[in-house]
């Protein structure tokens, strides 16, 4: 019993010189656990210490910057009936290019020869306006004619009345004279008379005397005739002269109606003709839209029609034209809350759908595949999906968009705010507040840098 309990620890000891012993019990050997734990607080502690560039995220669709830009329907002016394809869907097209011939639909057009007859129609009416001229220059003319001669029949009439003035002063003047001889017959007839009561003269000289008397009353009678004459000469010619003043007046005047009228007959003749004239540019500008053209270079996609001879009515849209000359941009759509943490002039991080990129969020330097932009518009009033809508535009100091990107495709923005601790933005997220952020002092200056 002894033996065998003093050979035990020789055993025992012996064991410690087997390998698997060994690798199975770590008897004698330090723990290294403590030492990894401190490294392990140590490298977190540094890493909070790490700069951190806060951001926001939002998703956008990319669009162009310009509303011209951007595909456009491409609608029928006029109603019509499709003749010939000139294109298909998918194909290029330059500016003015024909697209599409239509044909007429509407009866009052059918006439092959429409502006022929329209323009003999305003020829015509060019020349009635013409007529209607000349003959208005015509009454002018007549104007001035009888203008003319109402002046020398006046002057004439104005000669005579002072000619039969003349005369009726002459008349007076005699008729003066003989009242002056009639009174010294008088004068003689009653002297005579009372010498021939008295007998100094004879009865034979009484009667030549009486004769006298007689001959200057008769003289008298005459003189006064004459005069009276005269004078219904002189309102006979003022009376001819305010005739001939009634008869020229009514004759300007009738001629002054034809000018008027013949005036008033142009003018409604201008205006047929600038209607027709009107008619005429309608006819040919819609002759010119049977075929319709490309408003700009660009690709034909959509095509509403198909088949020959399918209707199109008016404002009808045929097919669409994506531009082929675009400046691209990404429409973002942020939420109320972000919307104060953007400006224009603002770095955006862009990564688009279809281009693969390595992002890390708060180290924008060290993420690969992605884009810059700058924030060009954000509008004040809210879209339909409760967000604001911002435009951005490509960065040009910064490396160029792809050349394949789509209009609708997709793209995540990342709008660089503050640079600050990792330490302060896991504090900051756990307690909910919102980033930092200040405003850039001019457009080009990107916020966080």
């Amino acid at each position: 019993m002894s033996k065998y309990l003093t050979c035990e620890p020789e055993v025992e000891l012996n064991n410690t010189n087997i390998p698997s012993f060994q690798n199975i019990y770590h008897i004698g050997r330090r723990s290294r656990v403590k030492n990894w734990l401190w490294g392990s607080l140590v490298l977190i502690i540094l890493l909070m210490f790490l700069p951190w560039t806060q951001n926001i995220r939002a998703t956008g669709l990319i669009t162009t910057l310009r509303q011209e830009q951007r595909p456009q329907q491409l609608n029928s002016v006029i109603g019509g009936k499709v003749e010939k394809w000139w294109v298909k869907e998918g194909d290029f097209v330059k500016q003015g290019d024909t697209i599409l011939q239509l044909g007429e639909v509407k009866v009052e057009y059918f006439d092959p020869a429409l502006l022929e007859r329209t323009g003999i129609q305003i020829t015509a009416k060019e020349n009635a306006g013409a007529g209607y001229e000349n003959k208005a220059q015509t009454s002018v003319q007549q104007i001035a004619a009888l203008e003319e001669g109402r002046t020398l029949k006046l002057s004439q009439l104005d000669i005579k009345l002072r000619q039969q003035q003349l005369k009726v002063e002459s008349d007076s003047i005699d008729l003066s004279a003989v009242i002056n001889e009639l009174n010294i017959a008088r004068r003689q007839i009653d002297a005579a008379k009372a010498m021939l009561d008295s007998g100094v003269i004879a009865l034979i000289d009484y009667e030549r005397r009486k004769i006298n008397f007689q001959n200057a009353t008769a003289k008298r009678i005459g003189a006064e005739n004459k005069l009276l004459q005269s004078k219904q000469e002189l309102t006979a010619l003022r009376i001819e002269k305010n005739s001939v003043v009634q008869d020229y007046t009514d004759k300007i005047a009738k001629a002054r109606g034809e000018q008027y009228s013949a005036i008033s007959d142009k003018a409604s003749n201008d205006a047929e003709v600038a209607k027709l004239k009107n008619a005429y540019a309608n006819y040919d500008m819609r002759n010119k839209l049977y075929y319709v053209t490309a408003p700009q270079s660009g690709q034909i996609t959509k095509a509403r029609k198909a088949g020959i001879g399918e209707l199109l009515k008016e404002g009808d849209m045929i097919v669409e034209v994506v531009p082929d000359k675009i400046q691209y941009a990404v429409e973002m759509f942020v939420t109320p809350m972000d919307l104060p943490l953007l400006s224009r002039g603002q770095k955006i991080r862009f990564v688009f759908d279809g281009f693969p990129a390595i992002v890390f969020s708060g180290w924008p330097s060290s993420s690969y595949g992605t884009f810059g932009g700058i924030v060009t518009a954000i509008e004040n009033s809210v879209s339909s999906n409760g967000k604001f809508r911002v435009l951005v535009t490509e960065d040009p100091n910064e490396k160029s968009w792809p050349t394949q990107l789509r209009i609708g495709g997709g793209a995540n923005g990342i709008a660089l705010l503050k640079d600050v601790t990792v330490g302060y933005e896991l504090w900051r997220n756990i307690n909910g507040f919102p980033p930092e952020y200040y405003q850039p002092v001019n457009p080009n200056t990107s916020i966080g840098k």
